[in-house]
């Protein structure tokens, strides 16, 4: 592994092959429904352009982003999937969207005439889908507008109206009545697009909960993020066997010793007790290491679980390792996943800070090396270089 790090010392090690296994799972789970992966906020930190590519090999159809500017990263790394940008499309990047053949969702008038403004000009035709709030509370047109917007969109003959969804708030509750209640409001819109003449093609409910616990809710297509990582969207999905694709790691750099009565990190937050040995790790919360693990959190070293003691800074922390006197210079220390027979998992993480998995893996900095890994080959790998990511491929990421 040290070779892998290229003059690095913390990296993000991502399991293809993971990756891949999940994605085969949920389609079976969906009766292999059109697949959505979902590869926003840098593919929930595990490298968007590497996950993509291996979604789409493990047979997803398409892709979902957030932002138009997601979106062109894969198109300038030369993924050709059709891709979905589900956050709010600022009129402005319009012509970027129509530019780099991505599906745009629309929940205004203004929006609409920006994208057909945009298609004439590029004398192309854009598919769009239409978005509907039917009790997330959040981004969306409310139901009784849907009929309305979707004629005025229908009578903009650049855009192709593709397809419609909505989003759950609760499908990765226990109780699904209210999940329900919506899918009840999505099928009362899709009642009116027909009553008004408007047929769509695709029609689409399902996160990763409802993907897994709620085949109710697949309609046409699914989009599945959280699952597709490896990581429950919640304790009520039940037992899938997925099967975690990442783990955050950084080399031991220095070993050294306190005194009982010295201290190690700002403010002095860890006093020694005893004769203390400490391991230094070059991972902080500038690399999504909270640093509200200080004197909380544990690291692997060795298959040992070691306290994080003192303050997380920014690039680095302290281990202590007392009582695992086989620990040497250059040893990997692993804050999430598995190392011989022990782990630490997202969902214990999370546990810990009071949040949820999602944010554990999302937080990881771009900053951190991404190795990716087939088996136990390393075929390739992301690092930033000028604030830009550059790229080594092996056989294929």
């Amino acid at each position: 592994m040290t070779e892998a790090w290229r003059g690095r010392s913390a990296w993000v090690a991502v399991d293809l092959d993971a990756v891949e296994h999940n994605v085969r799972l949920l389609r079976r789970r969906a009766s292999d429904r059109l697949f959505f992966a979902v590869v926003k906020a840098d593919g929930y930190g595990h490298g968007a352009v590497a996950v993509a590519r291996a979604a789409l090999a493990a047979g997803a159809e398409r892709l979902a982003v957030y932002t138009c500017d997601e979106g062109v990263l894969l198109r300038r790394a030369g993924v050709q999937a059709p891709i979905l940008v589900m956050g709010y499309l600022q009129p402005s990047e319009a012509r970027a969207l129509v530019q780099h053949d991505l599906t745009a969702t629309v929940v205004s008038v203004q929006q609409a005439l920006a994208l057909s403004a945009a298609a004439q000009e590029a004398g192309r035709r854009v598919p769009v889908h239409l978005k509907t709030d039917t009790g997330m509370g959040r981004a969306g047109v409310e139901p009784g507008a849907v009929a309305a917007l979707a004629q005025r969109i229908a009578a903009l003959t650049p855009l192709d109206l593709e397809g419609i969804y909505t989003h759950l708030a609760t499908a990765d509750d226990a109780d699904h009545s209210y999940a329900r209640q919506q899918m009840a409001t999505f099928r009362w819109v899709l009642d009116e697009l027909g009553r008004a003449g408007l047929g769509v093609r695709l029609r689409h409910a399902a996160n990763s909960a409802a993907t897994l616990a709620l085949a109710e809710a697949h309609f046409d297509a699914v989009r599945c993020g959280i699952a597709m990582y490896g990581l429950q969207p919640s304790n009520a999905c039940g037992d899938a066997a997925l099967r975690p694709a990442l783990s955050l790691r950084a080399a031991v750099v220095r070993l050294f010793a306190l005194q009982p009565g010295q201290s190690a990190g700002y403010g002095r937050t860890f006093v020694a007790q005893r004769p203390t040995r400490l391991a230094l790790a070059t991972v902080g919360y500038g690399d999504g290491l909270s640093r509200a693990l200080s004197n909380r959190g544990q690291a692997l070293v060795r298959g040992r679980r070691v306290p994080i003691v003192g303050r997380v800074s920014m690039d680095q922390c302290a281990l202590d390792v007392t009582d695992a006197p086989e620990v040497t210079l250059g040893d990997e220390a692993v804050f999430i996943g598995q190392q011989g027979e022990a782990e630490i998992s997202a969902d214990e993480v999370a546990t810990l800070l009071g949040t949820i998995n999602y944010e554990v893996v999302t937080a990881l900095a771009p900053r951190l090396l991404r190795l990716y890994f087939r088996g136990d080959r390393l075929v390739g790998w992301r690092r930033l270089h000028d604030g830009a990511p550059c790229w080594s491929i092996g056989e294929t990421v």
